[in-house]
């Protein structure tokens, strides 16, 4: 029962530590991205 109680903390923990770094790198990156399109394409930020 113990090893079974320790899979599933370890795979809830890496899903934690993946959707965080998943959020951490993706909200800067089209952040970016909306500011470059704006700048070089005269996109607007919000289409």
């Amino acid at each position: 029962m113990n090893i079974l109680i320790f899979i599933v903390a370890l795979i809830g923990g890496t899903a934690g530590v993946l959707s965080t770094l998943y959020l951490t790198i993706s909200l800067p990156a089209v952040i970016i991205w909306k500011v470059y399109r704006r700048i070089h394409k005269h996109i607007p930020i919000t289409k």
